[in-house]
């Protein structure tokens, strides 16, 4: 078969004359626009046509086949050189998210950073690769085996060079993060949309300036992305979209034609394979881009019509066999990416272990439901409701579980139709996509739905279940494709309409509007109380909602706000154990003790091994002078909970009360083993050893205790006061000094410093503290009797002189 010949039986078409020579070019190597094919013509270029049945990869490189429609022909959009389009997208990406900069660390930002011991520097840098997203070891029950080491490798490096948990720095690189992806996705967008094709210098040609510009600043502006960029936590979805973009232009960059001539390299796809594995150590999506490269190799590289391969391979056509593919090496590169895949999946998994994360009906309820019916008609709508978000992402939400989306239980459920609205557009761009006779339209609506879909597919409830019902972090990558449809829509429209600036106008009302959506939603993002109070208009039925409106009021001290809200979410999910418990801590501390109890026990009725109520339970009863019940609960919650130090410094305050001192003292020991900086456990520690005459055991404890915590004015306090009572007036006098310089406005510190200087004779300095005590607090028990004693010796002393 000769060169201009198309396999298969399709008819070549009649080449033009041969150009002329290209001036300066290596060699005198010659562009042919025709059909003929000469040895060493043309540098390396891949083309935007798609023809039932293309030519072989070595004519492809060496021959330019005629030109398919110019997506931009009809594009009524604005044309910018490719430096100024980047600006452009950078520009107005920033834009859109520079207001969260000095944000808060909001929602779950708290678990993965602030709580997250693998950030501090005592933390060995290896322990990252064996625990999960947030912290937890991943061979542990309560994993969520999110397994994102990279990305918590860089929270840690933010972390460092803060020089702690100071959010602006975190905000900062999220936003620049999405500005450089947002400016990758104009070369991205350029060889969806228009091809991919070499100059004779190696360099990769933009052909549809207009549409890749448009679809990046679709991308950019889009509003569903505020809680990757705005929530820091959404970095793992940030980087995982800059290493799966950089895989696939390195795939691309694989066509490039070498020196050695030849068609494709082996080292590129290798290094396509290697991004791919880092993105997935970022977030688990980016092992998809591994399939999209296979996609993209089929449609674009190899021009496959599917449609055409599927019927020649149902009818065992021998047409096949003509097609090429081996000769292509496009079984070669699958393979490639195929095994770079499964060996990236091996390694996960050897790490991982085989357990599967551990989620609750409340955070993924359909994934719960006994029918498999129930269960694949809400999958199903939550995928619409996804698709929804990318078309109008309008009602947006930071959680959208516990009762946000009731389940679907019948065929009369209204919302049927939304989900029946989705497979009847998706139905129709799969059939466009395999059927039309225009191989430019195939082409980018394979692309656009592959984009859509495969890196849906890892939320989708299809291979495993997820913790979370909608999650608007997991359309970040989806968008891509929806980007590529929506450009390709605005290219047919603009074909078809005589007034094309009306047209540009809308789509520019559309952005503008987006970015204004991006801005106000960013604001939101910026405190946890605008965050969730967001979410009241739209989930009102969520009880996670509701909890964490009243956990925000709680913190900050409006108890009679947090309550209404607490018992709203407790309304809402009579088994949300979390709500109750927070419920029954705020009744306890306003000696609200019987509703408190009652809370608190239904909680571990519940939830078993729920240790936090556990302890929160035994502190009601011990209040309630129970105290073998509160005992018992203690040791439930320990029980629950091996390492548990709030838990063993409560069971010996209860021993304290019930003057079991040595059981006291053990219990705080514990404590203090398992958290070093256990201020509370050590300072009743010595005031124990103090009360009960063991000063030199209470002097002990204090150096000790003060070594492991060496700013901690309440055990300077404790320490001097030992020291005192041992005569060290000096070395007291030091630490109540010290104390009172850290928290000057104590009045037991100036207090217990003078009664020091008071026994020490140093009575003028003793007459000085009593007076800053007594004004820091006129009812301070005792100060006022020893500030009188003081005086009328004081007084004697004068009469005394003055004899």
């Amino acid at each position: 078969m000769g060169c201009g010949d198309v396999p298969g039986g399709a008819a070549a078409v009649a080449p033009p004359p041969p150009a002329a020579p290209a001036r300066g070019s290596p060699g005198g190597r010659v562009s042919l626009p025709g059909g003929r094919c000469r040895a060493g013509s043309v540098s390396s270029q891949i083309f935007n046509q798609h023809n039932a049945e293309a030519p072989n990869l070595e004519q492809a490189f060496h021959r330019m086949a005629p030109m398919e429609p110019n997506l931009d022909h009809d594009l009524s959009w604005f044309l910018l050189p490719s430096y100024w389009a980047k600006m452009v997208v950078a520009l107005i990406s920033f834009l859109c998210f520079a207001n969260s900069y000095d944000g808060d660390f909001v929602f779950d930002d708290s678990e993965a950073i602030i709580n997250n011991k693998d950030l501090r520097a005592e933390t060995p840098l290896g322990d990252l690769w064996y625990h999960d997203f947030w912290g937890s070891k991943l061979s542990s029950n309560t994993s969520h085996k999110s397994y994102r080491p990279l990305t918590v490798l860089t929270f840690r490096i933010n972390y460092l060079f803060a020089g702690g948990f100071y959010p602006v720095g975190f905000h900062v690189i999220n936003i620049i993060l999405h500005c450089t992806i947002s400016v990758l996705m104009v070369d991205v967008f350029s060889i969806l949309l228009g091809g991919l094709q070499f100059s004779n210098k190696g360099r990769r040609l933009n052909l549809a300036p207009k549409s890749s510009l448009l679809a990046a600043l679709l991308f950019a502006v889009h509003p569903v992305h505020t809680e990757c960029v705005a929530g820091i936590v959404g970095r793992a979805d940030l980087l995982c979209a800059l290493f799966f973009l950089l895989s696939f232009l390195g795939y691309c960059k694989a066509f490039r034609e070498n020196k050695e001539g030849h068609t494709f390299s082996v080292f590129w796809v290798l290094v396509s394979v290697v991004l791919g594995a880092i993105a997935m150590l970022c977030k688990e999506q980016g092992i998809t881009i591994l399939g999209l490269n296979a996609v993209f190799d089929a449609l674009v590289i190899n021009k496959i019509n599917l449609l055409e391969l599927i019927r020649k391979l149902l009818y065992k056509d021998k047409a096949l066999e003509n097609a090429g593919l081996l000769r292509k090496g496009l079984l070669f590169r699958i393979t490639l990416l195929m095994c770079g895949g499964a060996s990236i999946l091996y390694i996960r998994w050897r790490i991982m272990g085989t357990g599967p994360p551990a989620f609750t009906e409340v955070d993924n309820p359909a994934s719960f439901a006994d029918s498999l019916f129930v269960r694949a008609i809400n999958y199903n709508y939550y995928y619409s409701l996804n698709a929804w978000l990318l078309l109008c992402p309008w009602w947006l939400c930071f959680d959208w579980s516990m009762g946000c989306i009731p389940l679907i239980k019948s065929v009369s459920d209204w919302r049927i139709i939304a989900l029946a609205a989705l497979w009847f557009c998706l139905i129709g761009l799969i059939c466009q996509a395999l059927c039309s006779e225009d191989s430019h339209k195939r082409r980018i609506l394979t692309l656009g739905l592959g984009f859509l879909i495969i890196p849906f597919l890892p939320a989708s409830n299809l291979f495993f279940r997820v913790g979370f019902v909608v999650a608007e972090r997991v359309i970040y990558l989806p968008s891509i494709g929806y980007c590529i449809l929506f450009t390709y829509g605005f290219s047919l429209l603009s074909k078809q309409a005589k007034k094309k600036k009306i047209l540009a106008v809308a789509v520019l009302g559309i952005l503008l509007i987006n970015v204004v959506r991006c801005a106000l939603r960013s604001s939101q993002w910026r405190s946890e109380e605008q965050l969730f109070r967001s979410a009241l208009s739209v989930c009102p039925l969520n009880a996670k909602v509701h909890y964490n409106v009243g956990k925000n009021l709680a913190d900050k001290g409006n108890q009679s706000a947090a309550i209404k809200y607490y018992r709203e979410a407790v309304r809402l999910n009579p088994k949300y154990v979390h709500a109750m418990n927070n419920l029954g801590n705020i009744l306890k501390e306003r000696n609200e003790l019987h509703e408190a109890e009652e809370l608190l026990s239904l909680a571990v009725q519940i939830q078993p091994d729920f240790a936090a109520a556990w302890m929160n339970l035994g502190i009601v009863q011990n209040s309630l002078r129970r105290f073998e019940e509160a005992e018992q609960s203690y040791w439930t919650a320990i029980k629950h909970r091996k390492k548990y130090p709030d838990c063993y410094y409560n069971l010996g305050r209860l021993y304290a009360d019930l003057n079991r001192h040595i059981d006291a003292l053990n219990a705080w020991r514990n404590a203090t083993v398992l958290k070093p900086e256990h201020s509370l456990a050590w300072n009743n520690m010595i005031i124990l050893l103090d009360n009960t005459g063991n000063l030199a055991q209470a002097e002990a404890v204090g150096r000790e205790a003060l070594e492991l915590i060496p700013n901690d004015h309440s055990l300077m306090f404790s320490l001097a006061n030992v020291l005192g009572k041992s005569q060290k007036y000096k070395e007291s006098e030091a630490l109540f000094l010290k104390a009172i310089k850290a928290n000057p406005n104590a009045a037991s510190y100036h207090g217990n410093l003078a009664v020091l200087y008071h026994r020490w004779g140093n009575l003028d300095l003793a007459k000085k503290h009593y007076e800053v005590s007594l004004k820091l607090d006129p009812m301070a028990p005792g100060t006022k009797e020893n500030y009188n004693l003081l005086r009328r010796k004081l007084e004697q002393l004068q009469k005394k002189g003055g004899a």
